[in-house]
Formats: C-alpha cells, structure tokens, sequence
C-alpha cells in the first residue's frame, strides 16, 4: 500500500513541474507583451510630441516672418494662409524634442499646412531570453497641422490715389495711417504703424494633431 502511494507522487511530481513551468512561462510573455506595449505606447507620444514640436515651430516662424513685413501689408498674405516657414528648420526643432522623449526622427515630412513625422525609440524591449525580441525598437508617426485662425483683406494696390488737396502755406506732417483689415477668429485686430504688432503665435494659428477634435 505505501509502495503505491509513493508511486502516484512520483507519477504527479513531473505534473506539477509542467504546470509550473507553464505557468512561469505564460508570466514571462506577459512580462514581455507588456514591456513591448509600453514601449509602443512611449513611441506614440514621442512622435505625437514631434509633430507638434515642427508644427509650433512652423508657427512661429509664421509670426515672426510676418512681423518683418508689418509695414508692408501687400506682403502679409503668404503669412495669413500659413505659408511662409522653412520647412527643414521646423524639422530640425522636431529632432530635438524627438531625443527629450527618448526616440529619433525616421522621417520629417511637410505636408500642406503641416508635418508628418516617423519615430523610433531608442530604447529596446532587449530580452536575451527571446532573441526575437532582443534589440526590437518600437516605430510611430503623428501629422500636426497648422490652422490659420485670421483673415485679411488686403489693400486694393490698383485703385487710384485721390487727389492731393491744395496745400496750405506751410505743408503739415501727416500722421501715419493705421493698418485695418486683419480679423482673428471674428475679432479685428488694427495695427498701429508707429507700434506695429501682432498678436500671440497661438492667437494667429492653431496648431493641432490630425484626428483631435474640433
């Protein structure tokens, strides 16, 4: 009797191994799933964050290109719609909030109004355990675009000046002209030539990533 007792235990020793070592093994996948999802997840807010970085910088350039031609409305137009930045200057911006969030940049692509961009991380999920997954880097992209929230009706460079009146004994200094016509979001926005400014790069364009809501 005590002889088969022993027997049955040693026939369920190796099945208490098996589930074991299966069970450990089902941990040791999970653990690696789970580490590859964070790093996915780390990959998508790097390049979420790079996207934004080219588009905000693409702003900015907007803003400050135009404020070189304040005095000259005929030249503001290209700044209105959005159009006047170097694409590759924004680009290299986006490079270096890449490398803050851990990633650098595949790709930078200008797209109209905006940039789309790729993104590796440059940590690993680097289990030895499982070559497969050793050295395996995770790869997202994001697309911000660039909005521009004003208006501007620019001056009619064709119509005739009026007549000058007939100038009295002593000529008078004329005061400079304010410059009208640029709206922001519904709200005008009057430039004083001897003060000339703009309002906020933020007030002037919105910036967002593709799919945020409205």
């Amino acid at each position: 009797m005590r002889s088969r007792t022993y027997r049955d235990r040693g026939q369920a020793f190796p099945a208490y191994v098996a589930v074991i070592a299966g069970l450990l093994l089902l941990g040791f996948v999970y653990f690696v799933v789970g580490r590859a999802a964070g790093l996915r997840n780390g990959a998508q807010t790097a390049a979420d964050a790079t996207a934004l970085a080219a588009a905000q910088d693409a702003r900015q350039q907007l803003r400050e290109g135009w404020l070189g031609v304040i005095d000259d409305p005929t030249q503001w137009q290209q700044f209105v719609v959005g159009e006047g930045y170097e694409a590759e200057l924004a680009c290299q911006e986006a490079m270096v909030f890449a490398a803050r969030n851990d990633a650098t940049v595949d790709g930078c692509s200008p797209i109209r109004f905006g940039f789309k961009v790729t993104v590796r991380s440059t940590g690993t999920v680097g289990d030895s355990v499982v070559p497969a997954t050793q050295g395996w880097q995770a790869v997202a992209s994001a697309t911000a675009v660039i909005e521009p929230r004003c208006s501007f009706e620019a001056p009619d460079a064709t119509a005739e000046p009026e007549p000058p009146p007939t100038p009295p004994a002593e000529p008078e200094e004329e005061d400079p002209v304010p410059i009208v016509g640029l709206e922001c979001d519904g709200s005008p926005h009057v430039i004083d030539p001897e003060d000339p400014d703009l309002p906020d790069a933020g007030d002037l364009f919105r910036v967002r990533l593709t799919g945020d809501d409205e």
